[in-house]
């Protein structure tokens, strides 16, 4: 029996896209992502290694003023950057949506939030340690960048930027690189090990402009997501690690750079 005109349409099956159009759809997103931020990380660590002076002596400056002196433009800037940064995470969302699966699909929602925060946790306490002896190692030895992790005036909004801009970090590349990135890689015919070695090269790419500690550093650490989302299925606990280690990184720094003496300062 025919429809009357106006009536709402049943579901509609889409057809499976083709290897090469997820290829093409996975290519475009990192473009559009943290590929790219791994292209700007080689230039910048390029210029790094050609600049006069070792890398110890130059400086990384993460979540820096947009606007000096002027505090309401800058709280602009910063909210503007953390927003659009968070725009691919939309755009995976709706291409994830879009073959009937959603962020549901790679663990990211609310599901499980107590376990997840447990599990990340755990995890942050032992890679977050771990990661900062790595970096003070690897900055004495002359293969790292002094990292400063922030240098935002002292403003009202400093720290809850701060912890805004961890919790996007920590959003962007855990869905991207790990839950999409697989995801996809697994659909276009990748195997499990080739799939582990470009999510945690990617990871260590835009983290070069560190330096080499910060290159091989975020490596292991991909290589220990990867595991551990194949373990649990779940990006969610991995965000909540992520965060955590940025938090305690950011704010960290915040407080005691210039009052301890092991801390490195630009």
């Amino acid at each position: 029996m025919e429809e009357p005109p106006g009536a709402p349409a049943g579901p509609v099956s889409l057809p499976v896209p083709s290897r090469r159009t997820l290829g093409t759809e996975t290519v475009l997103v990192l473009a559009l992502s943290l590929g790219a931020s791994g292209v700007s990380a080689l230039i910048s660590f390029i210029g790094a290694l050609t600049r006069p002076g070792g890398l110890k002596d130059q400086a990384a400056r993460l979540n820096t003023s947009h606007a000096p002196g002027r505090p309401w433009l800058d709280l602009a800037w910063q909210l503007f950057g953390i927003a659009t940064a968070l725009v691919p995470v939309l755009l995976v969302a709706h291409l994830l949506s879009r073959e009937g699966a959603g962020l549901r699909s790679i663990g990211f929602d609310r599901r499980r939030p107590g376990s997840d925060l447990a599990r990340g946790t755990a995890v942050a306490a032992v890679v977050g340690g771990t990661g900062l002896l790595l970096y003070l190692g690897a900055r004495a030895a002359g293969s790292n960048l002094t990292v400063v992790p922030e240098s935002l005036p002292d403003v009202w909004w400093k720290f809850p930027v701060l912890i805004a801009s961890a919790v996007q970090n920590a959003v962007l590349e855990e869905v991207v690189v790990v839950g999409y990135l697989l995801r996809r890689l697994g659909q276009t015919g990748w195997g499990p090990l080739a799939a582990l070695a470009a999510s945690a090269v990617l990871r260590g790419s835009y983290h070069l402009y560190q330096g080499i500690g910060g290159f091989f550093g975020n490596v292991a650490m991909g290589v220990l997501f990867v595991l551990l989302y194949r373990r649990w299925g779940r990006v969610g606990p991995l965000v909540a690690a992520h965060a955590l280690i940025d938090i305690v990184a950011f704010v960290g720094y915040a407080l005691l750079a210039g009052k301890v003496g092991w801390l490195p300062t630009a």
